[in-house]
């Protein structure tokens, strides 16, 4: 299993190699201008494909990239109420989620991929407006994750950024393998 599997309910110490490698993607990245390119991106890597491509898995267990586009929408519907969690109580719980069983039990082979990107599309506005009006002091807010424990609204969107990342790599790896001829899924 990659550290970047991320089941509910995990270890602590799963959890937090978890955190550390998401965040080593994002580095020293603007993680809000991440967060306000990725749609462009998605976009640019789904470009010309067609819904056979789209619902073809990158491997045996694998998902497709159809499947990784309704994990991020379901992913920014989880943030947002994270986040609206966060800035509205105090010290609230988070509880985590098992994508995987998401995954399987919402029917993610069966996604509908421009339903997911208006979902993601949409929610990623208003997270992104919400997060242009937070105050220094907000983004300080901290809820408490099951999982890993008191995290800040400030770490939250570096975390976001991060898993961002790594599915737009996942994505552009599964575009390498359907169309091995092009130059990169970026340019298609």
């Amino acid at each position: 299993m990659s550290v970047f599997t991320n089941p509910a309910g995990r270890a602590p110490e799963d959890a937090a190699a978890y955190v550390t490698a998401v965040l080593g993607l994002l580095g020293n990245r603007d993680p809000r201008e991440v967060l306000a390119s990725t749609l462009a991106e998605l976009l640019s890597l789904i470009r010309g494909l067609d819904a056979t491509e789209l619902a073809t898995p990158e491997a045996e267990g694998k998902w497709s990239m159809a499947e990784v586009l309704q994990h991020l929408a379901d992913s920014e519907l989880v943030w947002g109420y994270r986040m609206r969690r966060v800035l509205a109580e105090e010290r609230p719980v988070l509880t985590g989620y098992d994508q995987d069983l998401w995954a399987s039990r919402l029917r993610y082979a069966n996604a509908d991929v421009e339903l997911a990107l208006g979902a993601f599309e949409a929610l990623r506005a208003v997270h992104l407006r919400m997060l242009g009006t937070a105050r220094e002091a907000e983004l300080a807010r901290c809820g408490v994750h099951a999982e890993r424990g008191e995290e800040s609204l400030a770490h939250m969107v570096r975390l976001y950024a991060g898993h961002d990342l790594l599915h737009l790599a996942q994505l552009a790896r599964i575009r390498r393998r359907l169309r091995p001829g092009e130059a990169s899924g970026a340019e298609a």
